[in-house]
């Protein structure tokens, strides 16, 4: 019998490495990044509210200027800042679109950056400048190369202005770990649990959030997300035989002990082989994938899911 062939999801997984590459190579030559000392909001909704995380605290570790994120539907208004950075794949989504239209009205002297996968829609009028990754556009509902290919886009426009900080890889070093991510097997451990812990600290936070989503869309599966640190303060007491806790980043002390302690299984391979969160969280979609094929479901039709929130 022929193999089956791979999810539309999966074989977009795959091409992430290539993705991020390309971003890093064109970064010098788009409009719109964030400049250092500007103080910038990113926003986004699910997927790319996580990836809006991210960059924050990796620009804010970097000392290129005051950076918050916020889901679009909760941006503080009144707040002023010197740029908006909107990430939104489909370039439709209500929250994002009508938080744009908000800043153009009531926030003279605040740009506006959009980074989408698609030019021909709605947010190519709503923001200042259009940054399109088309070559990063899925089919698939549940966003995995879209979302991580415009943190590598980011990531790249910190490094034009200076080393990564804090021990952070450069971006074509995480294109290299990514090829390991795509390819190398997962434990077995992983793909057998029957509920999933994920942790991050400082910018990795928003990818352990992130890891969690993806297999609540594509697997229906029961995940949590924390800051590393505040795991001991309550959400540990979900750990057991059977369930698995993933962090991304260096693994604070004591806590492989403490998973170890209670029975859970744990997977730090940013700690164990010194594996760039961003390809740790390829790790995880490839996760996603199989845990919703082992449970019969088709990770590329999520239950409950379209491509784009539209609420009008």
């Amino acid at each position: 019998m022929a193999a089956a062939e791979p999810s539309r999801t999966a074989a977009e997984i795959a091409t992430q490495p290539s993705c991020w590459r390309r971003a890093r190579q064109e970064a010098a030559a788009v409009p719109g990044l964030p400049q250092p000392g500007e103080k910038v909001a990113v926003v986004g909704c699910g997927t790319s509210w996580f990836m809006a995380q991210a960059y924050a605290g990796l620009r804010e570790a970097a000392g290129q200027g005051h950076t918050d994120a916020y889901a679009a539907s909760e941006f503080p208004a009144g707040r002023r800042y010197d740029r908006m950075v909107a990430i939104t794949r489909s370039g439709t989504t209500t929250e994002v679109l009508d938080l744009l239209a908000a800043v153009r009205n009531e926030a003279a002297g605040t740009a506006t950056t959009a980074l989408t996968a698609d030019a021909e829609t709605p947010v190519a009028t709503a923001a200042d400048t259009l940054v399109t990754l088309a070559y990063a556009d899925e089919e698939s509902v549940v966003q995995t190369r879209f979302a991580t290919t415009a943190l590598a886009l980011l990531r790249a426009g910190l490094e034009l202005h200076g080393p990564p900080a804090g021990g952070v890889k450069s971006v074509t070093d995480a294109a290299v770990d990514a090829e390991l991510a795509v390819t190398q097997p997962l434990p077995p451990e992983l793909a057998a649990a029957v509920q999933w812990t994920f942790l991050g600290r400082g910018w990795t936070c928003g990818l352990a959030a992130e890891a969690a989503l993806k297999m609540r869309e594509a697997a229906g599966a029961w995940t949590e997300s924390y800051p590393a640190m505040e795991y001991r303060h309550g959400p540990m007491a979900i750990t057991g035989p059977g369930r698995a806790v993933w962090h991304f980043g260096e693994l604070p002390g004591g806590l492989a002990a403490d998973v170890g302690r209670v029975g859970g299984h744990l997977s730090a391979e940013s700690t164990a082989r010194g594996l760039d969160p961003m390809a740790d969280l390829v790790r995880a979609q490839r996760l996603a994938v199989a845990v919703a094929e082992a449970k019969g479901y088709d990770p590329d039709r999520p239950r409950n899911l379209t491509r784009s929130v539209v609420l009008r």
